[in-house]
């Protein structure tokens, strides 16, 4: 077994602390994974505090994990000692049905669904009977922590393009933002609203630019104006009633990067004929929509989750081609609490990345 620290949650109102567990060592189609930097999602916010009353304690977060790998087991070819790695959303799936045939394990049909890369399972219930974080033989904790053991068919290569700190968020803002740009095929020359500007939506915005199309962000903050307008969009205040309505009928695209709940009303008149809006950032109940919107323009008002471990290759090779990456800020691992603060506040202009050099200290100081 391999001696780990983490950062947990031990409860939905406490703030994270160190917490010392044991990940196993790999079997024969497994990677063992030194932590080098894992990003911080308003989803590890959402799942320490239990907002979707699902979390399993101790709750160890962080899904957008880069590291050097530092053992393989004796089946794996694709990663080697050395190798420079990253780890998503998820660890696991069944492997068996259509989805994940078809490289869409994000939306695995298996009795669990895919095995998230903590918290367990997307369908707990095993877990939550037992009251444990246990998964076969290992706690499913996150990327908050020193090492890591996966299943080499679910690691990544980081290209050697991207700078390694700035490659965590792209695991799940990343490939979250352009796994629908993709899939509604957004090309050059489309209209692409972009609502909301926090870390989804900042590589919502590089990431269509990137493809060639014209870009707007919706922000319900004024401040946010300028920022993006520095992307090289305009910006558009949602409460500007005039700006909006002169948007009617404009848009072939909007994506939606919003954490919470919020009306969609105000949009589904900005799409052309044929038009999708896609939400990517909310797992809360929506509230109500004019159906009549949707008829007279055959608009599609759709919803999209992370991306398969394929596609997530892709978004990383795609970054690393044309030089898109967050923006970032990094942070001690002793800061994660104030860090959460900001990001639910949404006080942050950029996406918080965990130096693991300063758990790794913290356990040589113990």
């Amino acid at each position: 077994m391999i001696k780990a620290l983490g950062y947990a949650a031990k409860h939905s109102f406490s703030r994270l602390k160190p917490l010392e567990f044991e990940r196993h060592e790999a079997g024969a189609d497994e990677v063992e994974i030194d932590v080098l930097y894992c990003g911080v999602c308003h989803s590890d916010v959402h799942q320490a505090e239990n907002d979707w009353g699902n979390t399993v304690y101790p709750c160890v977060p962080g899904h957008e994990i880069v590291g050097r790998v530092t053992n393989v087991g004796g089946s794996v070819s694709q990663h080697a000692v050395g190798d420079l790695v990253g780890v998503g959303c998820m660890i696991d799936s069944c492997q068996e049905c259509s989805s994940c045939h078809a490289g869409e394990e994000q939306y695995c049909e298996g009795p669990n669904a895919f095995l998230a890369t903590y918290n367990g399972p997307m369908k707990p219930a095993a877990m939550a009977k037992t009251g444990t974080n246990m998964y076969g033989r290992d706690n499913t904790y996150g990327g908050y922590s020193t090492s890591l053991t996966v299943k080499d068919k679910f690691v990544l290569k980081i290209p050697a393009a991207l700078p390694v700190e700035a490659a965590a968020p792209i695991l799940c803002a990343g490939v979250t933002t352009y796994s629908p740009l993709r899939h509604w095929k957004v090309k050059s020359g489309d209209k692409v609203g972009i609502v909301g500007l926090g870390g989804l939506g900042d590589m919502a915005v590089k990431l269509a630019r990137a493809m060639g199309a014209e870009v707007t962000v919706f922000t319900t903050t004024k401040e946010k104006i300028a920022e993006a307008e520095k992307l090289g969009t305009r910006g558009v205040l949602q409460s500007d009633k005039d700006a909006m309505e002169a948007l009617e009928a404009q848009f072939d695209f909007i994506l939606s990067t919003i954490p919470e709940g919020h009306k969609v009303d105000p949009f589904i008149p900005l799409l052309k004929r044929d038009g999708s809006y896609v939400a990517v950032g909310a797992l809360a109940q929506m509230p109500g929509y004019s159906n009549q919107q949707l008829i007279m323009g055959r608009k599609t008002l759709s919803g999209s989750s992370i991306g398969g471990i394929a596609e997530t290759q892709e978004v990383l090779d795609f970054c690393a081609e044309h030089g898109v990456a967050p923006d970032i800020q990094i942070i001690p691992i002793q800061e994660i609490n104030e860090a959460y603060k900001k990001v639910k506040s949404g006080d942050v202009r950029f996406r918080y990345v965990i130096d693991m050099a300063s758990l790794k200290q913290e356990m040589a100081d113990a």
